[in-house]
């Protein structure tokens, strides 16, 4: 366990917030730049949240101003806290990793800020960034730990095959995977993701995350994964992974998930390829005869792009508890209300204040960051608990809300 860290550490560490507010991004881009000088570090992290006008150096600057100004009541971070070593357990980040990253941070420190990182404050930072990570690195050997020793469970990467891949709309299609090994696969918690190693000839490796779209089984994973522009492992799967394609896989992870209600109504809410996470949960809810209401409410362009809503319909069919409503923003001329989505435009903020029983249900979010933003900060300001929004948005970690 970690030694608390000290008066003076905290105050030299809180006495940077300034510096990092006019410095930080300068900072962060310097210990990138130096963090992946080398290959094996550089491998670890998903390169596309890390190139130009991408928002993790964002993120990350303010996760390290939050740190500094949060550093004297570290359990306002627990949250962060966690859903970094879920990250990290996603990306096989090991003990051995954390040393590079200090090197990194302390260098980038004393070379933006100059004569004014005084070796007094480089050691409190020293001191505060170890005092971090063994908190990260205790808990993710507990994760670790709990991965390995389930029925199904692995550390490291698993070869899987492609079983079978299914066009589920113009622009997502899903993936079903079985272990290459045979045996049996951990029970994830619905709405948990895989971390997938790519190996595409011409490229370095990379590492993406996509989230499970079935309930569990034992035996597969599903993934279903849209198409992005410009997307070199999205249009590598939609082009090359056909069935028979081996692909290494870590286990599952992720803080976002289904979690035992009791009997409160479930509210199941995405937007775009958000909805696949909350497919996985509809089958688990479904599968159990959920007593409790849930309602599926998506929102796609058009008929085109609405994967699964066949699927949706017919496991709502079997639980007269669920309730299905779809939007399309934009239907096609040949739509029909009613047939093809149940509202035209977009769910707006109203709408989802009048039609869901915000004083007692449990939202579960997912989709584009505006879409999120938006919904957490309607439920939010109509009064439904904290501990009652759940959300998921795909791409680095950022802060949703303004306050």
């Amino acid at each position: 366990m970690s030694q608390p860290l000290s008066e003076h550490t905290i105050a030299l560490v809180k006495a940077t917030v300034p510096a990092l507010e006019a410095h930080g991004m300068d900072i962060v881009h310097e210990m990138y730049s130096r963090m992946f000088q080398n290959p094996d570090i550089r491998d670890l992290f998903n390169q596309s949240h890390h190139a130009h006008g991408s928002s993790q150096p964002r993120a990350l600057t303010d996760a390290i101003l939050a740190y500094a100004s949060n550093i004297d009541n570290l359990a306002a971070l627990a949250p962060a806290v966690e859903r970094i070593t879920q990250k990290h357990v996603g990306l096989q980040i090991l003990p051995e990793h954390y040393p590079h990253v200090a090197e990194a941070l302390l260098g980038a420190i004393k070379a933006v800020l100059g004569d004014a990182a005084t070796d007094e404050i480089i050691a409190a930072w020293g001191e505060a960034y170890w005092f971090l990570a063994n908190i990260l690195i205790a808990r993710e050997e507990r994760i670790y730990t709990e991965q390995k020793e389930m029925t199904g469970g692995w550390n490291g990467w698993r070869d899987f095959r492609v079983e079978d891949v299914i066009r589920e709309s113009s622009v997502i299609k899903s993936f079903v995977l079985r272990p290459l090994d045979g045996g049996p696969v951990m029970q994830h918690k619905p709405g948990q993701y895989l971390t997938f190693w790519f190996e595409i000839p011409g490229h370095p490796p990379i590492k993406r995350n996509y989230s499970i779209s079935a309930a569990p089984n034992g035996e597969t994973y599903r993934i279903s994964v849209k198409r992005e522009p410009q997307g070199l492992a999205s249009g590598w799967l939609h082009d090359e992974a056909a069935p028979g394609t081996i692909l290494k896989v870590a286990a599952p992870a992720g803080e976002f998930f289904l979690d035992n209600h009791d009997q409160r109504p479930v509210i199941l809410l995405s937007g775009g390829v958000g909805l696949t996470p909350m497919i996985a949960m509809l089958e688990a809810l479904v599968e159990g005869n959920a007593e409790a209401p849930v309602h599926y409410i998506h929102g796609t362009h058009d008929r085109e792009t609405h994967a699964m809503r066949d699927h949706v319909r017919a496991l709502a069919a079997r639980n007269s508890a669920v309730r299905v409503t779809d939007f399309h923003q934009t239907p096609r001329p040949d739509e029909a209300q009613g047939r093809d989505y149940d509202l035209a435009g977009i769910i707006t903020n109203e709408w989802l204040v009048a039609n869901t029983p915000v004083a007692e249900a449990d939202y579960y979010i997912c989709g584009p960051r505006l879409f999120l933003r938006h919904a957490v900060s309607t439920l939010s300001l109509a009064g439904v608990p904290a501990n009652r929004i759940h959300y998921e948005f795909f791409g680095p970690a950022e802060e949703l809300l303004a306050a």
